[in-house]
């Protein structure tokens, strides 16, 4: 940290264990970090009662990594009060102010727009996304193996998508020795599936190739499995839908055809909290400074 960033306030809002832990690490940087609806104790931590305490003075704000839902809820599992970001609350923010979240719904965005807020959505950056997909891959298949009947090794499993995500997935995948399918639009991609010695669709394909698989992985943030789809599935097929809420999978029609689908979103903070904290810690402070350094 630069001594010209020492002591500038950072309000952390809601979260869980990965915003516990960056709120510590940057309170130990020298940040003075003030956290409202959130568990985190230390130094240099201010714990407030409401966002308005939280927010006054702030410098930088820090929004959990699922952000605020259409009704402007802040993600917070760890606090029994809800947290509302209203436009109140923005508007008696100066101009300028940073605001980090790991993925901005629209409403989000819409809102930070109005208040000359700085919108930096984390998961957008490489280097937080393709960190972030190791325990995202890791917990998907560990629900996998917590669900099947049978090992991962020899089970013919269908990888939906091959972002960064999806691309972690499909080698953990193969290494395990799964018969692995990457569905992707992008040729290129299918390319890369096929070096890593996947077999390799595009989504057009999806409908004569789906009847073989025995695990699906979704990880496309719209609906691509859908009930047409889904009656095609073998039976005893188990599903496991990464996107964000409300996943690529029509979960009611699966439910009605008696398949497992599972919506697993948010997974780094579920199954390796400290990993997932940490891959922040070390990304935030280096953001900052190229913002709000002289």
């Amino acid at each position: 940290m630069t001594s010209s960033l020492k002591g500038l306030k950072v309000a952390v809002l809601g979260g869980d264990q990965r915003e516990a832990f960056l709120a510590k690490k940057l309170a130990e940087a020298g940040y003075a970090v003030s956290v409202a609806g959130l568990l985190a104790q230390g130094e240099n931590i201010n714990l407030c009662e409401d966002l308005n305490e939280a927010l006054n003075g702030v410098q930088v704000i820090v929004l959990p990594v699922p952000g605020i839902n259409d009704s402007r809820e802040i993600y917070s599992p760890c606090s029994t009060k809800t947290l509302i970001l209203s436009e109140e609350v923005l508007a008696g923010l100066p101009p300028g102010v940073l605001l980090f979240v790991g993925t901005a719904r629209p409403i989000l965005k819409d809102m930070v727009a109005r208040h000359g807020l700085q919108l930096i959505e984390l998961l957008n950056l490489d280097e937080v996304a393709i960190l972030n997909s190791i325990p995202s891959a890791e917990g998907a298949i560990q629900i996998a193996m917590e669900k099947l009947p049978t090992t991962i090794h020899g089970t013919r499993s269908f990888v939906l998508g091959f972002g960064r995500t999806g691309i972690t997935l499909a080698r953990m995948l193969a290494v395990l020795g799964s018969r692995t399918t990457v569905v992707a639009r992008n040729p290129a991609q299918r390319a890369r599936a096929v070096e890593m010695n996947c077999t390799a669709c595009n989504f057009n394909e999806l409908p004569e190739l789906i009847g073989q698989a025995e695990l699906i992985f979704n990880t496309v943030p719209y609906l691509v499995l859908d009930e047409q789809l889904l009656k095609k599935v073998l039976e005893g097929v188990l599903i496991v839908d990464l996107a964000s809420f409300p996943g690529g999978t029509d979960f009611e029609a699966a439910r009605k055809l008696g398949i497992e689908a599972a919506l697993a979103p948010g997974l780094p903070g579920k199954v390796a909290p400290k990993t997932a904290g940490k891959i922040l810690a070390d990304v935030l402070p280096r953001l900052i400074a190229s913002k709000l350094a002289p």
